[in-house]
């Protein structure tokens, strides 16, 4: 079992920025693929980024492109999203996920999410 959790959701204006923290537990951040997704009303989950393992290959939707950077820290158990030159279209809960395989197409393990919303 992995148990995530996600924190630094908060109201922003359009333009700024923000830095979802997720916190993993339950087996060895190293060992595991992570990827960001979120969702606002009416439409399903959306990919945002994603990485491996090893860390090497991270993937982002072309929408969040240049704006938006996934990290981990492994020593810490942490996963980070950096968010910049938010849009209002970034509304959104933002989850984390854990695929325990190692790859990031495996999603087997969500965190409850927090809000993000950016006005304009």
């Amino acid at each position: 079992q992995v148990q995530l959790v996600e924190s630094g959701g908060g109201l922003v204006q359009a333009g700024g920025s923000l830095r979802l923290s997720c916190a993993v537990s339950g087996r060895t951040l190293s060992l595991i693929g992570v990827g960001w997704f979120r969702q606002s009303p009416g439409n399903g989950r959306e990919s945002v980024a994603a990485m491996t393992r090893s860390g090497g290959d991270a993937y982002y939707a072309d929408s969040v492109k240049g704006r938006f950077t996934i990290s981990r820290d492994n020593d810490k158990n942490m996963v980070y999203l950096q968010m910049n030159s938010l849009k209002p279209g970034d509304t959104a809960v933002y989850s984390c996920g854990a695929d325990p395989t190692g790859a990031t197409r495996n999603w087997a393990y969500w965190g409850p999410g927090t809000q993000v919303t950016v006005s304009s």
